[in-house]
């Protein structure tokens, strides 16, 4: 792959969890590309193994439920015989669940026919919530743990979610705000032992598990695409490429070595819009 700039990995032990997606398969390539040792978690034991073979030799797929600790524990043991201990972790796993979604964007007294904030289920919400937060505190448990004497690099996937909660989606919303306060936690408390912590706060991108409510089954934008675009002023949506040299900026010890705690976005803007 291309990419904006190059640094020096070939001492990184990495690992990816939500590997076998479109975004946290990039960001492996582009680590490994850097010569980076990359081992890819994912639920989808398949989707993960297909993207470790497209990277070549300097990537693993491991089927890994990022919820269960002993299904970390025994992708950890796969690294640490293949690679040794890990030094550089990306919490890529999360998501959303229509459980935990609303149909309008705004509650009325005459609101009917449609799920409203009401219908949503307590499972959904739970599930979100472990999805994106559990597990990344589960999987930072495990791996952290081998950074501790000599250092290592953590950064968390946010979402611009964390900064303006978008409507329909309170509990993804309200999840990824957690991941940024955790990210910040974990930045003070593993800063003696050198552990640089990091968020990047991704704005819109198509992916597999938005494409639904970006575009119609005839691939025709949705009013939902035309408000999101309105209020990012560069007007587009983002390349996965776009987050490559900011996941390069925060991996490097060289350039951001007094970098830890922040949340980066990549947004085109829309973080910064006021809307006037």
């Amino acid at each position: 792959m291309k990419l904006p700039y190059r640094i020096d990995l070939s001492d990184k032990v990495v690992v990816v969890t939500g590997g076998g997606g479109v975004l946290m398969a990039e960001f492996g390539r582009a680590l490994a590309e850097c010569g980076a040792k990359v081992a890819l978690l994912d639920i989808n034991e398949k989707a993960a193994q297909e993207v470790a073979a497209s990277i070549g030799e300097n990537a693993i797929g491991i089927g890994t439920n990022c919820l269960v600790k002993e299904s970390i524990l025994a992708a950890r043991d796969v690294i640490h015989e293949k690679w040794g201990k890990v030094n550089f972790l990306i919490n890529g796993a999360g998501g959303n669940n229509p459980r935990a979604s609303s149909d309008n964007e705004y509650m009325t007294p005459d609101t009917e026919g449609c799920k409203t904030f009401f219908d949503l289920e307590e499972s959904g919400l739970k599930f979100v919530f472990d999805l994106n937060i559990t597990s990344a505190f589960l999987v930072t448990q495990v791996f952290a743990e081998d950074m501790i004497k000599t250092g290592g690099n953590i950064i968390n996937i946010s979402s611009m979610n964390a900064f303006r909660p978008l409507t329909k989606i309170p509990a993804y919303s309200a999840a990824k705000a957690g991941i940024s306060n955790f990210t910040q936690w974990l930045a003070v408390h593993f800063a003696p032992c050198n552990i640089r912590v990091n968020g990047i706060a991704p704005g819109f991108f198509v992916t597999n598990q938005n494409r639904g409510l970006l575009f119609n089954e005839d691939g025709t934008p949705t009013a939902r695409t035309g408000k999101i675009l309105a209020g990012t002023p560069q007007k587009k949506f983002g390349e996965v490429s776009d987050l490559i040299g900011t996941l390069l900026w925060l991996a490097s010890d060289e350039a951001s070595g007094f970098v830890t705690g922040v949340i980066v976005p990549v947004d085109g803007g829309f973080n910064a819009y006021s809307g006037v």
